[in-house]
């Protein structure tokens, strides 16, 4: 939006043009969503708090936790509100690139509302039947990779690429739907499953988007995307702004959901912002990596998944509690250890993930 009247008025000042540097926007983004959920953070946790939204913690888990049961949530509408103000202030609004994954976002998190208030506010302990909250999941999934398909206009947007390699693409054809819908229903349930501690999910999740949005820019940039033997994809190049916006939103949301936490972010911030990695990575063509960077997510996913497989067929646990962190923590670890452990996993998958950049 100030991109457009930044353009309007550079007739009358020079200076204005600054505003056209995609660097600088993508800058401006962060900033913007940060402020934003300062601004908006207490107001949301007095509501929540007056409107008695609290957690509900299971007895079954580790004991430390039972003391957080009332903490505030649904705390993920800050971040959504921070994210999408910020992008359609900076973006550039005739990429259809930044609609996608605006939309997709904030569809995801409409579900993650819907359930979030069918416990907490209704009280019904089931929420969103699982169901009916994955066919909701697919359907907007469905929906984004079939546009995603039907509007590329280059081969190259639909070819799998391989990290590490430089030689090895595969062309999708119409299997790109197949992997784009995965992807971007499965990383918006594996940040879900993610977010069990304070601050455990959220850090990763920025780390993630600051490293997307490098991919973001450089994908986008015709001259650095044929140097780095990456697709270029025109116009891709303005998700930077919206994975800058995620990244200072996430920042800001960090600042009250850091241990002990003020306020959680509920299924309405964890499924919207693992479908915006999602959808990012599957713009992007950086779906493999994505896999490596979001490592964290993925290891707590794989746990769930084992444990319910050998339960139902040995009787038996392979952990002690499901998802991991629940794991560590019983077995004595001190949640923010737990945490911070967590996160520094995540830096090294990261500079893994972006060093898939240059050693091809």
């Amino acid at each position: 939006m100030l991109l457009y009247l930044a353009d309007y008025l550079s007739q009358f000042h020079t200076g204005f043009n600054v505003i056209q540097y995609l660097t600088l926007r993508t800058i401006f983004g962060v900033l913007t969503a940060l402020l934003i959920s300062f601004m908006i953070g207490p107001f949301m946790i007095r509501r929540l708090t007056f409107h008695q939204i609290g957690q509900t913690v299971r007895i079954d888990g580790p004991q430390s936790h039972l003391s957080k049961a009332g903490t505030p949530t649904m705390g993920g509408a800050l971040l959504l509100v921070a994210v999408t103000i910020s992008s359609l202030l900076w973006a550039d609004l005739g990429s259809r690139y930044v609609w996608v994954v605006i939309i997709v976002t904030l569809m995801f998190g409409v579900i993650g509302f819907v359930d979030d208030y069918r416990k907490l506010v209704l009280n019904d302990p089931k929420g969103l039947a699982s169901r009916y909250k994955y066919l909701w999941q697919s359907l907007v999934g469905v929906c984004a990779a079939i546009f995603l398909y039907s509007t590329a206009s280059s081969i190259s947007e639909t070819q799998l690429i391989i990290p590490f390699v430089k030689s090895v693409v595969i062309d999708l054809g119409p299997w790109f739907m197949v992997l784009a819908y995965f992807v971007i229903v499965g990383s918006s349930n594996a940040v879900n499953l993610t977010d069990g501690l304070d601050g455990l999910a959220i850090m990763p999740t920025v780390l993630v988007a600051g490293a997307l949005a490098i991919f973001a820019y450089a994908s986008g940039h015709a001259q650095i995307a044929n140097y780095l033997l990456i697709p270029q994809i025109k116009g891709v190049g303005e998700l930077a702004v919206f994975c800058g916006a995620l990244a200072g939103a996430g920042l800001g949301f960090l600042w009250f959901n850091a241990y002990p936490a003020q306020v959680f972010m509920g299924d309405v911030g964890a499924l919207a912002l693992g479908a915006a990695l999602g959808v990012v990575a599957v713009i992007v063509r950086q779906e493999l990596v994505l896999l490596i960077m979001g490592g964290v997510f993925v290891m707590e996913t794989v746990s769930v998944i084992l444990q319910v497989v050998s339960f139902k067929l040995t009787g038996r646990r392979i952990f002690r509690m499901a998802p991991l962190h629940h794991h560590f923590e019983l077995k004595g670890w001190p949640e923010p250890r737990v945490i911070v452990r967590f996160w520094i996993v995540t830096v090294i998958l990261v500079l893994i993930g972006l060093a898939s950049l240059k050693i091809r």
